[in-house]
């Protein structure tokens, strides 16, 4: 089998999306696993890669859109206009079989408002164009595979967004991705919401209510899912390999430890798309853009995981 194609798209030029596009494309762990292709305006990344010492001479570079002007450091409306333009040109590209995965530099969510996209960012916009309604987004760092129930969820409204299906669903998409990742009767673990699981019901009746019917239900399907486990107990079984992902119900639950492990080489993954897109876990850094100091393990961690992840739903090669 060749190497995998790759589509990494620049992000929002104005924050470190072209800096660490180059240099994650051009690094020799990433040229030796995949064949990386940019897709962005040739004229920003040849600016980004003379302050960040990146020759990009053999570098495929694909320009679908070429942005009039940007701002550095800040969003602008031709900013998020761009980033919209090459998420399109590579999720395309992913659909008809050129690219076998597709990693996405940080966008602003900002700017896509400026330009008049409603998105909050990657994960809805890539749903919405290819008309995905079962998705969710997985967080891989070092040992730690965490799915969140909730993301963007005020902590008041919990109560009124967790749902028994919407567990149930989040629980199925979290067994499909221990095969993406080539995880073998991989187990699912589930976390509480409340202190001690709600210690049957004195702290909170949300695991007898909605989190345990998920579980059985999921459980008389075939998956191999425990729960729910204490959130004080569960990302130290998912540490020492007792469970292979965590389903956390929301945002902080799941992104605290994850992040306390591995900060600087998180990755997002979005599951449930008929493509495969990961991203670093990490936004535009405004206040470092264009210093040539951006640091790309992130990005480079992302293009790793897109490879495993392509390479076990079968795809394309170069």
């Amino acid at each position: 089998m060749g190497k995998r194609t790759i589509a990494i798209t620049m992000g929002d030029a104005g924050g470190v999306g072209p800096e660490i596009a180059l240099k994650s494309a051009t690094s020799t762990d990433v040229r030796t696993l995949c064949t990386p292709i940019i897709i962005g305006d040739r004229a920003v990344l040849a600016e980004a890669a003379a302050i960040s010492g990146v020759e990009i001479k053999d570098l495929r570079i694909v320009e679908p859109y070429r942005i009039p002007s940007f701002k550095k450091g800040a969003p602008t409306r031709e900013s998020g206009l761009a980033s919209y333009h090459y998420i399109k040109a590579a999720l395309q590209g992913c659909l008809n079989g050129r690219y076998s995965a597709m990693v996405t530099a940080p966008i602003s969510k900002v700017a896509l408002h400026l330009a008049g996209l409603d998105w909050p960012g990657h994960t809805e916009m890539l749903a919405q164009m290819t008309g995905t309604r079962r998705y969710a987004m997985m967080l891989v760092g070092g040992p730690l595979r965490v799915v969140l129930v909730t993301t963007h969820v005020a902590l008041r409204r919990l109560p009124e967004v967790l749902t028994e299906d919407a567990i149930y669903e989040k629980i199925v998409l979290a067994d499909e991705a221990l095969r993406l990742l080539g995880i073998k009767d991989g187990v699912v673990g589930v976390a509480g919401l409340n202190p001690h699981s709600g210690e049957g019901g004195l702290f909170g009746d949300e695991e007898e209510r909605i989190i345990i019917p998920a579980v059985k239900r999921a459980a008389s399907e075939g998956i191999n899912v425990r729960g729910p486990i204490p959130p004080d107990v569960i990302f130290r079984l998912a540490y020492t390999a007792k469970v292979d992902i965590v389903v956390a119900m929301y945002h902080d639950q799941g992104l605290i430890p994850l992040k306390m492990i591995a900060f600087d080489k998180g990755v997002n993954v979005t599951l449930g798309l008929p493509i495969i897109r990961t991203s670093p876990d990490h936004g535009t850094a405004y206040d470092i853009a264009w210093t040539g100091r951006a640091e790309p393990r992130s990005c480079i961690e992302a293009i790793k995981l897109a490879v495993t992840l392509s390479e076990n739903r079968p795809g394309p090669t170069s």
